[in-house]
């Protein structure tokens, strides 16, 4: 009787042959789509039916925005974590979350194997083959693409020779769409210095198409979770979900990001978050309004460990929990509101207010303060250089 392999689908090329060649080797196929938010209703019914088309025993949709959001999303917001300063590492915790779903799918159906469509050079292979044997450990992981080093062009012709027909564009980008940002990668992403065609992009419109006015928009934040806009209260993943197109509608989020990969070599990235470049440059100002200067000190240190680990798959690590708790522990008092502006590409942070603001309105910076004298400020000035000063001394009197 021929054994039952789980396979994490999409619906694009390296999944499609995937699905394909496994029939062919024997493996009754299950596919399982995990909607971690790059998928509409009419998204997902394609995906499935393609599924069916490719022959397959059944085809499992899952839902794991809200799960998502809970258990890694909030916490790279915690971390205003920027690979590299730039990339809000878009697809790192959703492989994670979509690997869980799909490792449990596979032991709920009674599967031998798991299979996912990565390929050898790229990070994605190890977050899925790490959450696989986390979360079901003992099944066999099968992954065509990555043992055959298969190239696009390969995998389309022998698709093409079975009759199965993929989208131009699925055939020349690696696109990953999720609820907080797109991946996009191939082609021109693999030089250096090549630049993206319009085309390319998926949420954001060419600059010609953008709104010519600014639009300006209200966040609230309840101890650092995004929770209402514009004065409406909203659930996380409703409040990322609408700022994806509001502010993508103004070509806020694209970036191009190169970096070091899980395996040791330089990898270049094209992306779009618009909802997550928004929101942590908001949640960034209103941190920096609420808490200390040490805070804000280890938390940019632990914030930048916390997405590199998350991004290098080493998110079961138990040390990630210790700084979660810290994390979570910072957020207190980020409570209140920020205004940011979108326009014409950028984000940008007009102001925010807080209960819990430490910007004191008895002492203005640069003017006058009713929290000391003059005298007092010059005697805090004379003893906080005092040690340069001796040390300098000390210079002279050595001849340097």
């Amino acid at each position: 009787m021929p054994q039952t392999v789980m396979v994490a689908f999409s619906g694009g090329l390296d999944t499609t042959y995937c699905v394909v060649w496994l029939r062919e080797q024997g493996w009754t196929v299950h596919t399982c789509t995990v909607q971690t938010g790059g998928f509409d209703a009419d998204e997902l019914r394609r995906i499935e039916t393609r599924a069916r088309a490719l022959g397959v025993a059944a085809h499992h949709t899952l839902d794991a925005r809200a799960e998502l959001f809970d258990e890694y999303l909030r916490y790279l917001i915690f971390a205003n974590a920027l690979r590299g300063d730039v990339y809000p590492l878009s697809v790192s915790a959703e492989r994670i979350a979509q690997a869980q779903r799909c490792a449990r799918q596979a032991v709920a159906v009674g599967a031998a194997a798991l299979a996912h469509g990565s390929t050898g050079a790229g990070n994605d292979q190890v977050r899925f083959d790490v959450g696989f044997r986390v979360f079901a450990p003992g099944l066999e992981i099968l992954t065509p693409v990555r043992d055959q080093a298969l190239t696009r062009e390969a995998e389309v012709a022998y698709l093409a020779a079975r009759g199965v027909h993929v989208p131009p564009r699925t055939a020349v980008y690696s696109v990953n769409r999720g609820l907080w940002g797109t991946t996009i990668g191939g082609a021109e992403t693999h030089r250096s210095d090549g630049v993206l065609p319009e085309s390319a992009w998926v949420l954001t419109p060419p600059p010609d198409r953008r709104p010519t006015a600014p639009e300006d928009i209200v966040i609230r934040f309840e101890r650092g979770v995004p929770a209402g806009l514009d004065g409406r209260t909203l659930d996380p993943v409703t409040l990322i979900e609408t700022l994806n197109e509001r502010a993508g509608r103004h070509g806020v989020g694209r970036g191009v990001h190169v970096g070091d990969t899980i395996l040791g070599i330089k990898g270049r990235v094209a992306f779009e978050a618009p909802a997550a470049v928004t929101l942590i440059a908001a949640h960034r100002e209103l941190e920096k309004l609420v808490l200390s200067r040490h805070q804000l000190l280890w938390k940019r240190t632990l914030g930048d460990l916390y997405g590199a680990f998350l991004h290098e798959a080493r998110f079961f690590d138990p040390l990630m929990r210790d700084i979660e708790a810290f994390l979570a522990s910072s957020q207190r008092l980020v409570i209140g509101d920020v205004t940011v502006r979108l326009f014409q590409g950028q984000a940008t942070v007009l102001g925010a207010t807080s209960p819990y603001s430490l910007l004191g309105t008895r002492a203005r910076y640069g003017e006058t303060s009713a929290l000391w004298t003059g005298a007092e400020a010059a005697a805090f000035s004379r003893i906080y250089g005092l040690a340069d000063e001796l040390h300098a001394q000390a210079a002279a009197a050595a001849g340097e």
